[in-house]
């Protein structure tokens, strides 16, 4: 640990004096306010080798990354990490691309859905169903602890984590099956991730609940198809949502590619503006980022066109559009997107104000993320 210490310490005073001293230079630029927008996922082990993410960076002015350690379409281990000394090298090289603080998040949810691999030398972990069946919470600290250290030597400051789905449906392929959630109970969901977030806080990361308004009752995956749960979700499934709201939370939440009729009769959560601005903002009293799940998962781009998805993802309220790149891979994404979001601005079908609601969000996340360091 001791090479990767001074790196880290380098990081940090780069965080702290240049958000602040760029903010001050550009405040008004359009283009950084819909980059700042995006995160975008990549294939590469350094910098030099992946000459798309550094122009979507350096270019785009992207504000998030998402690592993976293995590549879904490619069918291959060769993603974006072989080991920690790799890894810190990385996401340092990524940092040093970008006037403004990057978001460098990650899926490191613990047990099978674990990007920071023992067998590349990370410590182990475990699942979240583990840690709830002992429902200790000297276990469940000193777990979400261990995860944030490792991130926080890695240079990545937002995990896209903890899972707050309610184990409703044990069969369920990708929450249950997978250990996923804590529990079926609220309470113990609760606690547990009231521990985790204050863990991840204590290090300095980013948590990001999800996947809202609950996936835990899905019999589907929305990475494979268009998920309906309008029959199965019930309103328990916010209770976590709500309490840790309540008390305080604002980092940020991911939204689930899920339809709930029961919530909006037309479109599922993530291009929902019932779902997202009435709910989760208006009625639940939310202050932070939301996060779009990945928008190349099949339940978005098999039903709707991505200049039609990324319209209705902000209008519905979305902050932050996830493109990970790793359902389908588009070199070229954040350039689309990027495009997109012009065009809908230059007809007047987005606002700028609606554009600097969620500028505003993401600067207030970084900048809350550098003073905790």
């Amino acid at each position: 640990m001791k090479k990767i210490l001074l790196p880290t310490v380098a990081l940090l005073f780069f965080f702290i004096f240049s958000l602040p001293a760029f903010a001050a230079q550009q405040p008004d630029s359009l283009s950084i306010k819909i980059g700042q927008m995006l995160m975008i996922g990549f294939r590469g082990m350094s910098v030099d080798i992946a000459p798309e993410i550094t122009a979507d960076i350096t270019q785009r002015r992207v504000g998030g990354i998402v690592l993976f350690d293995y590549d879904v379409p490619a069918r291959s281990t060769s993603r974006n990490i072989t080991s920690p000394q790799q890894l810190s090298s990385l996401t340092h090289d990524l940092q040093k691309l970008s006037n403004i603080p990057l978001l460098i998040a990650i899926d490191q949810e613990g047990g099978k859905v674990n990007r920071l691999k023992q067998s590349r030398g990370f410590p182990a972990s475990v699942s979240a169903e583990f840690l709830g069946r002992l429902n200790n919470p000297d276990s469940t600290s000193a777990a979400a602890a261990e995860t944030a250290r490792t991130l926080q030597a890695m240079h990545i400051s937002m995990n896209l984590a903890p899972v707050a789905d309610l184990n409703t449906n044990p069969d369920n392929p990708v929450i249950g099956k997978l250990g996923r959630s804590f529990s079926s109970d609220p309470a113990t969901v609760i606690s547990n991730l009231k521990l985790t977030v204050s863990a991840y806080h204590n290090e300095g990361i980013i948590a990001t609940l999800k996947h809202f308004p609950g996936h835990g009752s899905s019999t589907t995956d929305t990475h494979r198809d268009f998920t309906d749960i309008t029959a199965s979700w019930s309103e328990q499934e916010l209770e976590p949502y709500r309490v840790l709201i309540a008390a305080g939370y604002k980092d940020a939440v991911m939204t689930a590619h899920v339809f709930n009729g029961k919530l909006d009769t037309l479109y599922p959560a993530t291009l929902s503006k019932t779902t997202l601005t009435d709910l989760l903002r208006n009625k639940l009293g939310f202050k932070g980022v939301i996060v779009s799940d990945d928008m190349q998962m099949k339940a978005i781009a098999d039903h709707y066109g991505l200049g039609t998805a990324i319209r209705l993802a902000i209008e519905a309220g979305v902050d932050i559009l996830l493109f990970g790149n790793n359902t389908s891979y588009d070199p070229a994404i954040a350039s689309k997107a990027t495009k997109i979001i012009n065009s809908l601005i230059q007809q007047k079908i987005i606002t700028l104000e609606r554009i600097d609601q969620s500028y505003q969000r993401i600067m207030k996340l970084k900048k809350r993320y550098l003073s905790e360091n």
